[in-house]
C-alpha cells in the first residue's frame, strides 16, 4: 500500500473496545501506518481480551497503552490526546458509547476521549438487537449533536449467529471515512468537481453493445484525489466495478448520451469538471431490440456519431464561465502530443492529460500510468506513476487553476 498524502504525518488515535470486530481493528492499524498516519492504538480492558496490545504495537511501530493506572498514567492521556489530529474508536461497542455520551472517564481510552479536541469518528459493533435498542440510539443522538461522526454499522451476518445491522464496516471503508475527515478542510474545500470515470457502452442489441477497456481506475482515482483535498464530488460513472470513493455522489450511466445529459447537469454549477471516461466516439444508428442470431447471417451495422460531451460543455462555459476548469483526456496511440494539442484548442480546455493507451505499463485496466500534462503554457512530461499519483498531480494542477481564476 502506498503513502496517501492527505494522511502523510497525521496523528491518529485508534480506540479499541471490546468487541469481536476488535480483529479488524489490528488490519485498521495496519493500514493507517502504511498509508503514511502515525497511529497510538488505546485499547480497553475487554478488547485486551480479543486482541492484545502488542499486536498493535507490532503493526504500528508505536506502542499501544491500555491501562490507566500505569506508570506516568495520570499524564499519559493527556499527551495522547495533545496534537491529535482525529480519534477513531472502531469498534465502539454499546458500553462505550454509553460512556462517551455520558462523559464518564473510567480508563484510559474514555479519559483521552474527554482530553481530545480532535474530531470524533465513531464505527459501531454489536449486535443487530442492541444496536436498535433505545438506549443505544438515543447515545448516538447525543454524540452526533457534539459534533462526532458515526459511520455503519453495516448489515450482515453476526458473529451469534443472526442477521441484521450491526456490523462494523470493513477496514478499507474505514480508511475512505478517515481520508474524508482528514481532508475536509483542504485546499478544494467548497469546491464542486465533477469526475467521469469508465468507458461508455452503446447497445447493438439487447445482450452486446460496443466499447472500450478503460477499467475506470484512472477516473475514480482522481475522484479520491479531489475529495481528499476537501471539494465536494460527483462521479459520473460509466459501467465498472469499482467501489465508490466514500464521499463522492455517484451518478451511474451506461451510453455517451447518458453521460453528456448527466454531466451537462452536474457540472453547470461546478468549479471544475474531469473527463477521465473513455466516451464512445460512435454508436450504432439502429439498435436491434432482439438479439441479433448468427444463423441469419452477419450483420451490417451502420454508425452513427456521439455527443461530443467536451464541446457541449464548452459551449455552456463560453455563456456561464462555469465550470471554470476544465480537464479533458487524450487517450491515443500515435502522434500524442499534436493530437492533444489539437483537443486543447478545440475543445477550450484549461487542461489535457495525453496518455499513450498502447503503452502495456500506461493503457486501459494497467495500475500505472505515463502521461503528459498540456496546457496553454507547454507540456509537463511524468515519469511513470501510480494513478492514484496521476490523480495527485492532476489535481494539484486543477487546484492552481481554480486559485488564478
Amino acid at each position: 500500500m502506498d503513502v496517501i498524502p492527505v494522511l502523510r504525518g497525521k496523528r491518529i488515535l485508534l480506540g479499541v473496545s471490546g468487541s469481536i470486530a476488535a480483529y479488524k481493528a489490528a488490519e485498521l492499524a495496519s493500514r493507517l501506518t502504511q498509508a503514511g498516519a502515525r497511529v497510538d492504538a488505546i485499547l480497553t480492558a475487554a478488547a485486551s481480551r480479543f486482541v492484545t496490545p502488542l499486536t498493535f504495537q507490532s503493526l504500528t511501530g508505536r506502542p499501544a497503552p491500555a491501562d490507566l493506572w500505569s506508570e506516568d498514567a495520570h499524564v499519559l492521556h493527556v499527551g495522547l490526546a495533545d496534537g491529535a489530529d482525529l480519534l477513531l474508536i472502531a469498534p465502539a461497542t454499546a458500553d462505550i458509547l454509553a460512556k462517551l455520551a455520558h462523559g464518564l472517564a473510567d480508563d484510559l481510552l474514555t479519559v483521552t476521549a474527554l482530553a481530545a479536541r480532535c474530531p470524533l469518528l465513531i464505527a459501531p459493533a454489536m449486535d443487530a438487537g442492541m444496536f436498535e435498542h433505545p438506549a443505544v440510539q438515543a447515545n448516538l443522538t447525543a454524540l452526533l449533536a457534539r459534533g462526532a461522526t458515526v459511520i455503519g454499522p453495516a448489515g450482515g451476518r453476526m458473529a451469534s449467529g443472526l442477521t441484521g445491522r450491526g456490523r462494523m464496516l470493513e477496514p478499507e471503508e474505514i480508511l475512505g471515512h478517515v481520508r474524508r475527515a482528514a481532508g475536509r478542510s483542504g485546499p478544494l474545500a467548497g469546491r464542486h468537481v465533477v469526475v467521469t470515470a469508465g468507458g461508455t457502452e452503446e447497445p447493438i442489441d439487447p445482450v452486446r453493445s460496443l466499447s472500450n477497456r478503460s477499467s475506470g481506475k484512472q477516473g475514480f482515482a482522481v475522484a479520491q484525489a479531489a475529495l481528499d483535498r476537501g471539494a465536494n464530488v460527483t462521479l459520473v460513472a460509466a459501467p465498472c466495478s469499482l467501489p465508490t470513493p466514500v464521499g463522492a455522489s455517484r451518478i451511474d450511466v451506461s451510453t455517451a448520451h447518458e453521460m453528456a445529459h448527466a454531466v451537462l447537469e452536474a457540472s453547470a454549477g461546478a468549479d471544475a469538471l474531469v473527463m477521465a471516461a473513455a466516451v464512445a466516439d460512435f454508436r450504432p444508428a439502429r439498435p436491434a431490440d432482439h438479439k441479433l442470431k448468427k444463423d441469419a447471417g452477419l450483420p451490417v451495422l451502420e454508425l452513427e456519431r456521439t455527443t461530443d460531451i467536451l464541446r457541449a460543455v464548452a459551449e455552456v462555459r463560453a455563456r456561464t464561465g462555469r465550470p471554470a476548469c476544465v480537464v479533458g483526456f487524450a487517450a491515443e496511440t500515435g502522434d500524442l502530443l499534436a493530437n492533444a494539442r489539437k483537443k486543447l484548442q478545440e475543445k477550450r480546455l484549461s487542461l489535457v492529460v495525453a496518455n499513450d493507451v498502447s503503452k502495456p505499463d500506461a493503457g486501459f485496466g494497467a495500475d500505472t500510468n505515463r502521461v503528459t500534462l498540456i496546457d496553454s503554457a507547454g507540456a509537463d512530461e511524468l515519469p511513470l506513476l501510480s494513478k492514484a499519483e496521476v490523480a495527485e498531480r492532476i489535481l494539484d494542477r486543477v487546484g492552481a487553476l481554480l486559485t488564478r481564476d
